[in-house]
């Protein structure tokens, strides 16, 4: 998350309009707007990696995952975020016609960076909380082979921590398994496949 674009207020119907006109991307919460900053090489391959993985696993199951550029909105926080991956099963529903901002995600996986990691931690997992489809969300580190992952049991979030390339994260909510190796491939050296 980066900056305030400006001090104004703006309702949810504002920014959404605001956003479908153009193609910068931002964040809403509580009336302010919020513009996206880049992401790095390695923040693109890990995304990358993850949706690979996961399409390849949910290919002739009902679910469909999207990278980037899928909106969610958490409607009890009043906020619209674009988390890197997002997955759903069943029948994903959306807020209007536009089919352009989910409601109901069951998965929701964010790459931390500098700029993006405490709020991401903090502020962002306090929104996606309160999206009651929601059962899992990830932490994806960049620096070193690591995954967090918040798996939810009634009102608890429940912590798992794995490290490691020859590590795997179970994925109960959809079903799924992430290999470490696979997450991080071409992003660190032993992992790239060739000369570095």
């Amino acid at each position: 998350m980066s900056t305030v674009l400006q001090q104004t207020r703006y309702t949810a119907e504002e920014y959404l309009s605001l956003e479908r006109s153009t193609s910068i991307k931002s964040e809403f919460h509580d009336g302010q707007i919020y513009a996206m900053t880049g992401a790095s090489r390695e923040h693109n391959l890990i995304s990358g990696n993850i949706y690979r993985e996961l399409s390849q696993q949910l290919k002739s199951r009902p679910c469909e995952a999207y990278i980037n550029d899928m909106r969610v909105k958490a409607t009890e926080a009043c906020s619209y975020h674009y988390p890197d991956i997002a997955v759903v099963c069943g029948k994903p529903e959306f807020e209007d016609a536009q089919v352009d901002t989910l409601l109901n995600p069951m998965l929701l996986i964010e790459v931390l960076s500098p700029s993006t990691e405490a709020y991401d931690r903090g502020g962002k997992f306090a929104h996606y909380r309160k999206i009651p489809s929601l059962r899992e969300y990830l932490l994806v580190m960049q620096d070193q082979p690591g995954i967090e992952r918040y798996l939810r049991q009634g009102e608890v979030w429940i912590l798992s921590e794995t490290l490691g390339l020859e590590a795997s994260v179970a994925l109960e909510s959809i079903d799924c398994r992430l290999s470490l190796r696979e997450v991080y491939d071409k992003v660190f050296e032993d992992n790239a496949g060739g000369e570095g």
